[in-house]
């Protein structure tokens, strides 16, 4: 997710919440993708929108492919449920021009395509997945149009909690790096950081 600080908004408003897992919709590049293909317009097309935009890299196989997503779900996945993944230990199945029809049939369904990324606790170890998944309309995850990202996590003492978020960019990104820079800050010194005075 570009701009939420999960880690901080995790530790902060969740003690003593044990996470069991989690799946989420990670990759704006992607959703955005599938949200425009269910409606008929050409994978290239909605590509070349998110690259316009500066959203997408001129190179789009680290989003496309799935490895952006299996990044984020092996960093979320170490630190919340003390996996030891990689991205390469992910199971990784990303979109191409091909998911088109399927995107628009699921639609016509009922239902909602998107790139899922999902880890659990696996008996003694962690599984974790990124893939296209069909869900059910009322599926908060379905209800995610274009860049809109959002990460459910399976808990002991709250059952599901969920983060959205509804548009992110650049400002967005930069700000949960400014976060986990100003907790790590925090750790190192002891006292939490200078609050700036609003103008």
């Amino acid at each position: 997710m570009d701009g939420i600080p999960i880690f901080n908004l995790v530790r902060e408003t969740l003690p003593a919440v044990k996470i069991l897992g989690f799946r989420g919709v990670v990759n704006s590049t992607t959703n955005y993708i599938l949200t425009a293909m269910e409606t008929g317009q050409p994978f290239d097309a909605a590509l070349a929108e998110m690259q316009g935009a500066g959203i997408a890299e001129a190179d789009a196989s680290l989003d496309v492919d799935g490895w952006d997503a299996a990044a984020k779900t092996a960093a979320l996945a170490n630190v919340l449920l003390d996996a030891r993944l990689t991205p390469h230990t992910v199971e990784r199945h990303g979109i191409t021009a091909a998911i088109g029809p399927r995107a628009i049939a699921a639609r016509a369904a009922g239902r909602r395509l998107k790139l899922v990324a999902r880890a659990g606790r696996n008996g003694g170890g962690v599984s974790a997945r990124v893939a296209p998944e069909e869900l059910a309309d009322d599926d908060l995850l379905a209800g995610l149009e274009g860049q809109q990202n959002a990460i459910i996590f399976h808990t002991d003492l709250l059952g599901e909690v969920a983060i959205v978020q509804r548009g992110g960019g650049l400002t967005q990104t930069a700000y949960a790096l400014l976060s986990d820079l100003l907790a790590i800050g925090r750790d190192v010194s002891g006292r939490p950081p200078a609050r700036r005075a609003r103008s």
